[in-house]
């Protein structure tokens, strides 16, 4: 059972659009936001299997960054939160008993509720390729559970071009073009 004196850890999902447009799926995990690259986005419907690739640790803070990172760093390209929350783990051994989060994660299968603006109901992240194992990196798999809160009628995910921050209410060209006039790079 989980500590309820313990606040809830966070998640963001911020698009990206840098060399390929994409969405970062961040999860708090240890002091970090654990990573993931998700081309598509996530999406709302468990028919929607969307590649997750790791991405590097980012610090906690990173979760509410909007903003253009300048021309010739790391991940260069316009930011915005499209959603953030609190998360749940669910991972449990055979015998029913909690399992910590990190060790869901090294053990390829992490079952969680995101309770986001945007995003909400259970999801799993489920490694099918592990570094090392053919060609390419290490691969995940982003799905949404059949939990009552899926979605059958719409699109699953965003069109990123048109999505709106869940901080801000902007979208990726006015937080560029906003950037712009103030001079950031």
């Amino acid at each position: 059972m989980a500590d309820e004196s313990e606040p809830s850890p966070r998640f963001v999902v911020q698009i990206h659009d840098a060399r390929r447009m994409h969405f970062d799926f961040r999860l708090e995990v240890d002091g970090v936001l654990k990573s993931w690259a998700v081309p598509n986005g996530p999406s709302d419907d468990p028919r929607d299997r969307r590649l997750a690739v790791p991405t590097e640790d980012h610090e906690l803070g990173y979760r509410e960054f909007e903003g253009v990172i300048p021309a010739g760093q790391y991940g260069s390209g316009t930011v915005i939160v499209w959603d953030q929350g609190t998360y749940t783990p669910l991972g449990h051994d055979k015998g029913g008993r909690p399992v910590p989060f990190t060790e869901s994660l090294a053990r390829g299968h992490a079952t969680f509720r995101l309770h986001g603006t945007k995003l909400r109901g259970e999801f799993a992240l489920i490694r099918f390729r592990a570094a090392g194992e053919g060609p390419g990196k290490e691969a995940w798999l982003l799905i949404k559970a059949k939990d009552g809160l899926e979605v059958r009628d719409r699109p699953g995910s965003p069109d990123p071009h048109h999505a709106r921050s869940a901080r801000t209410g902007r979208t990726l060209r006015q937080v560029a073009a906003a950037s712009a006039v103030r001079g950031t790079p």
